[in-house]
């Protein structure tokens, strides 16, 4: 007889009090809305960022007889690292940088191919540096060009504009000179490139300096638990092959980008002074190698060849390294990050020196020049996507993942967005400024124009707008009809679902009108996908109109053409008015979000979804919140549970499951195994594994699952954000648990004499199963603290793990 097998152990004995670890999702939340409780105090943490507890919870971990059935609630509250004052209304005028670094994280996953890896983010800090170009040389357009150049060059303009009075060709003052104008015009862009540097600079400091936990942090966290890990109950990182690489969000360097956000913001600011230098030396340059000048033209050669110079070294600063994650890079390239941008303001001084050099032959006529610089900008932002998508889809074909969004050309997509709004960018403010100068007239179309105006290609963008617009009616009319057949088809089962209850034709049809909209946010990267494609042939379409006429659409030339050219011009002129109008509802935005705390809360929402990842690609973006968040959460659940050896749930709604998640990943793995994740209304794989899929796709939540000691997500079909994990594996881990029902009544019932709201997104704590699986978990991290039973003789409540 075969000997008997003895029973598995219990796991090891969780004396003290449970802690269930609150963090709120997008939005933010005050620490009495997350407890339920008017009455509350600082556990740890600032001003910006905090945890909280009840007061009546302070000292909870004292006396543990009090936490038997539900655990100490504390809450981190982390929205001012977003949404607190209104001066960050003013990023939304960072929005194309923001949207190039999330591209930066959107590339698929990669098995393998390193280089090719290597690539790919080479190639999209490429794009966020001719972004900068860009936003500066519009900066100069404006300030260089239209008002120094043509407005002050122009009678007619200064006349109407007395600031200008000063500047005025016409005045003759010393001032007068086109070389002084470009020259006195330039601090306008140089003193934009500093604001950048400064904000970068500041943000840097107050927001994501944060250190990670280190080694030794973590052999504090849990100094004892290596003989518990590889106990019973716990998950053995050698089982069959289980999670065999490391997961990227918990390397110990991926929270702290500290060095090469420094790099890029030398590079970054380098750039946008050498644009200035550029276009202040080049008109200078330009005319003294006409005849009659009275520079020698050798000074302008050898400035625009520094310029070369030091443009080539930004780039190659940009190109030659990338993030440093296996291990916190605390050193920084102090020579680099001082000499580079020092030496391109000392080139823009030159320059600034030169074109101010007495010409008193130079006149002010047309516009400068700036044409074929734009040109090129476009084209090689064009084709910088291009490569982009080839490499992109050349990884995804190497580990072909089926829910990546748009087959790996996630961040292609994303990277022609943030090159399409930089464009929308600097033609709002390039034409509204022309419009504005030029009074009455059209600038460049006509006898009432008395200025030529932005460069033709802005012209040219402008005009297809209004084409991409229509292009986007098909898309949306399709989503729209299906979305209402699809609620129409649910009609009946939603019935079923609340059956025995009498059917109600308008509850129904709301419940089902609700989830069928919730699905759309599924469709979202085929939006995303069609109006990237459509933007980048438009634009491509617009530079080449733009370079074979040289003149702005709808310039008519043939009366046989009229037709054509007053459809040219009316779509050139509506998609004018829109870029304008763009530009100003963006300013309008963060005006408005500057002084009324709900709208600063909405746009706090925007930076929220956006700005979770750190600065990989743009310096100058919104800074990163979780790179102090995500260290916060994880000093805190290590300094818990070393001290009190208790059991934990981290319990994350919408995007605080994604900080719960990256905290957790953060943790030594003999604490994660002690740890119990709850989440819900998460995107954790909705949005996040589908559009970041080599750091939230199927491998590395599976791995997630494994190394954590147990995980519930809860979810519910009328969320249009939150959704289930999918983690496929066999058996079934055991994950996901929804949809949850949502109304929780369909009419009105005894228990519910009133009618019950569709939560959608929000209060999940309101549905019993919530405190159901909080209660499970609890059960599935160890035993309940002891009871006295009559007569002092103590009993404890056997536990195993719960089936959920």
């Amino acid at each position: 007889m075969a000997p008997a097998v003895p029973p598995p152990s219990p796991p090891p004995q969780n004396t003290g009090a449970a802690l269930e670890l609150l963090v709120h999702g997008v939005g933010g939340a005050t620490p009495q809305e997350m407890l339920g409780d008017p009455r509350t105090v600082r556990v740890t943490g600032d001003a910006t960022a905090a945890v909280y507890r009840r007061t009546e919870d302070a000292h909870g971990e004292k006396y543990p007889e009090r936490y038997r059935d539900e655990p100490v609630a504390e809450a981190y509250c982390w929205s001012g690292l977003t949404s607190g004052n209104g001066s960050r209304a003013l990023w939304l005028l960072l929005l194309p940088f923001m949207v190039v670094n999330l591209a930066h994280w959107m590339r698929p996953t990669a098995t393998g191919r390193t280089r090719a890896v290597r690539l790919y983010g080479v190639v999209v800090r490429l794009v966020a540096l001719s972004l900068t170009v860009l936003l500066t040389a519009a900066a100069c357009e404006v300030a260089l060009d239209l008002v120094a150049w043509q407005c002050a060059g122009t009678s007619a303009c200064s006349e109407r504009r007395s600031w200008l009075g000063f500047l005025s060709s016409h005045q003759g003052g010393w001032w007068s000179q086109p070389g002084r104008r470009l020259a006195l015009a330039a601090l306008v862009p140089a003193a934009l490139v500093g604001l950048l540097w400064y904000l970068s600079n500041r943000t840097w400091s107050a927001y994501e300096s944060q250190s990670p936990l280190d080694a030794a942090d973590a052999d504090a966290c849990d100094p004892d638990g290596a003989e518990e890990a590889h106990g019973p109950g716990a998950a053995d990182p050698s089982d069959d092959g289980r999670d065999p690489v490391p997961p990227a969000l918990g390397r110990p360097g991926f929270w702290y980008g500290r060095r090469l956000v420094a790099r890029l913001r030398a590079a970054h600011t380098a750039a946008g002074f050498l644009t200035v230098a550029a276009a202040v030396s080049g008109a200078a340059a330009r005319h003294d190698r006409t005849a009659g000048s009275s520079v020698p033209q050798v000074f302008g050669a050898v400035i625009e060849g520094a310029i070369v110079v030091c443009a080539a070294v930004a780039v190659w600063v940009v190109c030659r390294r990338g993030r440093s994650e296996r291990a916190r890079d605390m050193r920084l390239d102090g020579a680099l990050i001082t000499y580079l941008p020092g030496s391109a303001l000392v080139l823009l001084g030159l320059a600034v020196l030169h074109a101010g050099w007495s010409r008193p032959e130079w006149q002010s006529s047309g516009s400068l020049p700036g044409e074929t610089a734009f040109r090129f900008l476009a084209l090689g932002q064009g084709l910088l996507v291009v490569v982009l998508a080839l490499v992109a889809r050349s990884l995804y074909r190497r580990t072909p993942e089926p829910r990546t969004t748009l087959y790996g050309l996630g961040g292609p997509s994303v990277a022609m967005l943030a090159c399409a709004l930089g464009g929308v960018m600097t033609g709002g403010v390039a034409q509204r400024v022309a419009d504005w100068l030029d009074g009455p007239g059209t600038p460049g179309m006509g006898e009432g124009s008395i200025i030529e105006g932005p460069p033709v290609l802005l012209s040219w963008q402008a005009s297809v707008i209004p084409v991409l617009l229509l292009l986007l009616l098909a898309p949306v009319l399709y989503l729209t009809v299906r979305t209402a057949r699809r609620a129409r088809r649910m009609g009946p089962d939603i019935e079923a679902e609340y059956a025995p209850e009498p059917p109600d034709r308008a509850r129904t049809r709301r419940i089902a009108r609700i989830r069928a909209t919730a699905a759309l946010t599924d469709s979202a990267p085929w939006i995303v996908g069609v109006v990237s494609a459509a933007t980048l042939l438009l634009g491509a379409a617009a530079v080449v109109g733009s370079w074979t006429s040289g003149e702005v659409p709808g310039r008519a030339t043939d009366g046989a053409a009229a037709p054509v050219e007053a459809l040219a011009e009316a779509a050139q002129s509506t998609g004018s008015w829109l870029i304008g109008f763009g530009f100003i509802l963006f300013v309008a935005s963060g005006r408005r979000a500057y002084r009324d705390a709900s709208a600063r809360r909405t746009i706090g929402i925007l930076w929220d979804v956006g700005t979770f990842w750190p600065r990989a690609a743009h310096p100058f973006a919104p800074p990163c919140y979780a790179e102090r968040a995500v260290p916060d959460l994880a000093s805190r659940m290590c300094a818990w549970t070393a001290t009190t050896k208790g059991r934990l749930i981290i319990s994350g709604h919408s995007q605080g499951s994604v900080l719960a998640a990256a905290a957790v990943w953060q943790l030594p793995d003999t604490a994660r195994r002690r740890v119990g994740l709850l989440t819900y209304g998460s995107p954790i794989e909705r949005l996040y594994g589908r559009w970041f899929p080599a750091y939230f796709g199927a491998v590395p939540l599976l791995g997630l699952n494994r190394s954590v000691h147990c995980w519930r997500n809860l979810w519910r079909a009328t969320d249009p954000i939150g959704g289930p994990v999918r983690l496929a594996t066999d058996p079934d881990p055991g994950v996901d648990r929804g949809p949850l029902k949502d109304p929780l009544a369909y009419g009105r019932t005894t228990a519910l004499p009133l009618p019950e709201p569709i939560l959608g997104h929000s209060d999940y704590q309101a549905d019993p199963v919530f405190a159901k699986e909080r209660t499970a978990l609890l059960e599935e991290l160890g035993p309940r603290l002891p009871r006295q039973a009559a007569g002092g003789v103590s009993t404890q409540k056997s536990s195993g793990r719960s089936s959920g």
